[in-house]
C-alpha cells in the first residue's frame, strides 16, 4: 500500500504514540521524502511547514523518537509512529506529551500535566515551533 501523499498537497499526519503507555505524544506531518528518511533511520523525521523543510525531532533537544513501528490507515493518507521517546519529553513547551491540556466543558482550558524538563535549559531562549 503505498500512502497518499497527494491528497493534502505532499504531506501526510503523523500521530506519535509511545510504544509502551499507548500515549499520544505529538502529532507531525511527513512528506515522502521524510517518511522515506524516518524508515531509513529508524527515528522520526518530519517535514516542518514553518521552516519548510526536513527535521529530526531532537535535532536540538536529544529527546529522539526511536521508531517501533509505522502504521497506515485505511485511506492510506494517515501514519501512527510508534515510538520509544528518548529524553524527558517531547513537547518544547517542557512536557512529557505536546497533549498537556484539556478543554473542559465551558471551554476553560486546563493543564494537566507536570513539567517534565525545563525547555530553557534545553533550548535557550529560542524556544522552536
Amino acid at each position: 500500500m503505498n500512502v497518499d501523499f497527494e491528497k493534502s498537497n505532499g504531506l501526510v499526519p503523523a500521530i506519535i504514540q509511545d510504544e509502551r503507555s499507548g500515549d499520544v505524544l505529538m502529532l507531525g506531518f511527513m512528506n515522502a521524502e521524510s517518511l522515506e528518511e524516518t524508515q531509513r533511520s529508524r527515528e522520526v523525521v518530519f517535514f516542518s511547514r514553518s521552516r519548510n523543510r526536513l527535521w529530526k525531532k531532537g535535532e536540538s533537544s536529544g529527546h529522539v523518537l526511536r521508531v517501533r513501528e509505522i502504521r497506515v490507515d485505511c485511506d492510506a493518507d494517515a501514519l501512527l509512529v510508534r515510538v520509544e521517546a528518548v529524553g524527558p519529553g517531547v513537547c518544547h513547551e517542557g512536557y512529557r506529551s505536546c497533549f498537556f491540556r484539556a478543554i473542559e466543558p465551558g471551554g476553560e482550558v486546563r493543564v494537566i500535566a507536570e513539567r517534565t524538563y525545563s525547555p530553557e535549559e534545553v533550548y535557550g531562549s529560542e524556544r522552536p515551533r
